[in-house]
């Protein structure tokens, strides 16, 4: 019989092969062959055993499996040394992907193939006399749940009910029953016992009490070959030989093994929200399994039902169908492999290129770090944006909120943030809530563009996915970002934004029926950023000194920064960069609001140099702004009113900045002490991108001294900031 099984095994991957390989169609190749196969498969069918069917790893082994096709591999194999990389990046997934169809149909076929096997005698009678040392195994592994001892409590009985694929011997089932009564009365509980067949286990039984299932049936062993064999991953390397040796090993590992799992029923679902009974033991973000092969998380814990966010498509989950606890809390890969890719809320790829290969994961939600674990944030992250390096300073560790009415360039000053940090040894993960797709995809082509996808994750849930997937995405991202900063480097990671992921979670909490506060929110939407954000920290040394900072972006009506969830968010973070409306449509890009923006870390985030020269910037700025405000009315304003108007428009001026155009710290240095200086005090409004480029020529090809000096970010003496005065007139004449 085993003979049977390797003859279709092998006719299912000749097909695969020459899919992959071939280049002429199956039908000119196949019609020579195909009515010979078919007749040895006839005349193999009809071939009766009279032996127990074992999987005998040998008989799978390369050297015990033919295969016509070899000769076609060799020559694919020959042919990829000879194309383009890409070419054959996409040539190897295609090959991937083939291998894994007939992995998975290979597999298909030997679960068929037992349903047939061990329906039929001699084996019946050969399996049932092993069935007494089965219950032996499975009775030692029993034990009462919590849930089964609280639900003693309340109801005094507990239902037992064993199910089996053909009917039981007497004995046994005399045997299970009696132990599991002698079990509940020692605490004082009682039992129903129920005995049932359902042919769909194929052979063995499972026990299950309460809502636990112990399980040593043939399906079970099926489903978890099924699943272990979908978690081992193929490289697109992997020969035809090793497929068959891991199938092989996966085989010989099957066994009357008891499994233990809890199951549960669906009570309703609608709208993205399951609601279950059963599984009392379970805990808060765990994952489930449905029967239709779907996943979803429980996101609430109530004393008669638990409702669950389900991750896929909800139409194929029925009322009254079975949920299978999984045993895992929600959790995400994470690794060097997920640099340069573009993943959703649950980590798995959906750039084209093909399955993440990496082995760790980590839950999307754990412990922030606590206060002895941190260190005094004082490491500046530059964004490259004068604006921001010299106004509202940013730390490596630190919280920033990037907020403002839609269109104003959030997302700008978050995408040259990334940019920026080419070449500095920090890893950027970008995630995307509820943006359109057109966006997202905008963001990727600007980060290949200039070279920043090799250091960037984009974590992505459109406005297309479900609530649940844009609610867990920060949280993914989050986890991800955390196993860079515990392996000891440095991570920016952006929320773009957590406007719309409140509005998910408003949305999953009413389906949830949950009391609904100001502006319907729940009223543990500010625990829900706040346990998000605190994530971000910088550890210190004893932890490996790594770092997160968090950009998150908040989107304001009106520019009404004193609503609900900008107050919030506000609240928890480490300073806010506020993009006024105003200033955006008067032509100032990045629109930044000095009087509004501040960053609580400070000039501790800063390099000596930029303290130094930056010091009384916002002053100025400020108070040009006041001054403003009075001179739009046509008033007449003296000698030094209109000399300070002058000098804070000529800043202003400065500080503007096209996009996708970040600027290192010592030219932002440069220009901010030749502006303030008075140097550029003869140069027009139009003619402020003219000044910079001569001036940051000047000093990289003229006085290189004075530019080295300025990029070690130390204190500049006197006789230094004369000599960068001498060096500035020079300019002058030079231009």
């Amino acid at each position: 019989m085993k003979e049977i099984i390797y003859r279709i095994i092998n006719f299912l991957i000749l097909i695969a092969l020459i899919i992959i390989f071939g280049r002429k169609k199956i039908s000119e190749i196949f019609e020579s062959r195909r009515e010979k196969i078919i007749k040895a498969l006839d005349e193999a069918e009809k071939t009766e055993k009279t032996e127990m069917p074992t999987f005998d790893p040998e008989s799978v082994s390369p050297e015990n499996v033919s295969i016509s096709s070899k000769s076609d591999e060799s020559e694919f194999v020959q042919k990829l040394s000879g194309i383009e990389k890409s070419e054959k990046e996409t040539c190897l997934e295609m090959r991937r992907e083939m291998l894994s169809e007939i992995r998975l149909e290979a597999i298909n076929k030997i679960k068929a193939k037992a349903v047939d096997m061990f329906s039929r005698q001699p084996y019946r009678s050969m399996l049932s006399s092993r069935e007494s040392e089965m219950a032996v195994n499975m009775l030692k592994s029993i034990h009462l749940t919590p849930g089964d001892i609280a639900y003693l409590k309340t109801h005094d009985v507990l239902y037992v009910t064993l199910t089996s694929a053909y009917p039981m011997p007497d004995n046994v089932v005399k045997q299970i029953g009696d132990y599991t009564e002698k079990m509940l009365a020692e605490i004082g509980g009682k039992t129903s016992y129920w005995v049932k067949q359902d042919p769909s286990l194929i052979d063995g039984f499972c026990l299950r009490i309460g809502d636990t299932i112990y399980d040593c049936s043939i399906k079970e062993e099926l489903y978890r070959l099924t699943e272990i064999t979908q978690k081992e991953f193929l490289s697109g390397d992997e020969s035809v030989d090793d497929i068959l040796n891991t199938i092989s090993k996966d085989i010989v590992n099957m066994g009357s093994r008891v499994h233990t799992y809890q199951l549960g029923r669906v009570l309703t679902v609608s709208d993205g929200i399951c609601w279950m009974d059963g599984l009392a033991d379970i805990m808060y973000g765990e994952v489930v399994e449905f029967e239709c092969g779907e996943f979803g998380m429980v996101l609430d814990i109530k004393s008669n039902k638990i409702g669950c966010v389900i991750y896929g498509k909800y139409e194929h989950i029925e009322s009254g169908s079975r949920v299978r606890r999984v045993g895992r809390i929600a959790s995400v890969p994470v690794g060097d492999q997920l640099l340069g890719r573009v993943v959703n809320a649950l980590g798995q790829s959906i750039d084209g290129r093909g399955i993440i290969r990496t082995t760790e994961r980590r839950p999307i939600e754990c412990h922030a770090p606590a206060i002895p674990e941190r260190a005094p944030v004082d490491t500046p992250l530059h964004t490259g944006i004068k604006a921001i390096d010299a106004l509202v300073p940013i730390g490596r560790g630190q919280r920033e909120l990037i907020i403002g009415d839609r269109q104003t360039g959030k997302t700008s000053i978050a995408v040259d943030a990334i940019l920026n940090q080419k070449g500095k040894d920090v890893i950027c993960i970008y995630v995307a809530i509820g943006q359109k797709e057109t966006t997202v995809a905008e963001v990727r082509e600007k980060l290949e563009k200039y070279g920043a996808m090799d250091y960037t994750t984009i974590v992505c849930a459109t406005a297309s996915d479900s609530a649940s997937l844009q609610y867990i995405a920060p949280f993914s991202g989050t986890a991800m970002g955390e196993y860079f900063m515990y392996s000891g480097r440095d991570v920016l990671i952006i929320y773009d934004d957590l406007s719309k992921h409140a509005v998910a979670y408003r949305e999953l909490s009413l389906l949830l029926h949950r009391p609904s506060g100001r502006e319907a929110y729940p009223g543990d939407i500010f625990y829900l950023h706040s346990r998000l954000l605190e994530r971000s920290a910088k550890l210190s040394e004893e932890l490996g000194g790594g770092s997160m900072t968090a950009l998150p972006v908040i989107e304001t009506l009106a520019g009404d920064i004193s609503s609900y969830i900008p107050t919030n968010v506000i609240s928890i973070t480490d300073g806010q960069i506020f993009l006024d409306t105003e200033l955006f449509y008067e032509g100032q890009r990045p629109a930044v609001n000095v009087g509004l923006s501040v960053s609580r870390v400070g000039s501790a985030a800063q390099t000596k140099i930029m303290k130094q020269f930056s010091a009384s910037l916002r002053m100025k700025l400020a108070q040009y702004r006041e001054l403003a405000g009075f001179s739009q009315f046509g008033a007449d304003v003296d000698e030094a009113t209109k000399k300070t108007l002058d000098a804070g428009k000529r800043m202003m001026d400065a500080l503007k900045q096209g996009r996708n155009r970040p600027l290192s710290d010592w030219k932002q240095v440069l220009l901010i002490f030749a502006v303030s200086e008075g140097f550029a005090d003869n140069v027009n409004t139009e003619e402020i991108e003219e000044f910079e480029n001569n001036l940051f020529s000047y000093f990289e090809n003229v006085r290189t001294d004075i530019k080295n000096r300025l990029e070690t970010g130390k204190k500049l003496s006197e006789e230094e900031i004369d000599g960068l005065r001498e060096a500035l007139n020079g300019l002058r004449e030079v231009v």
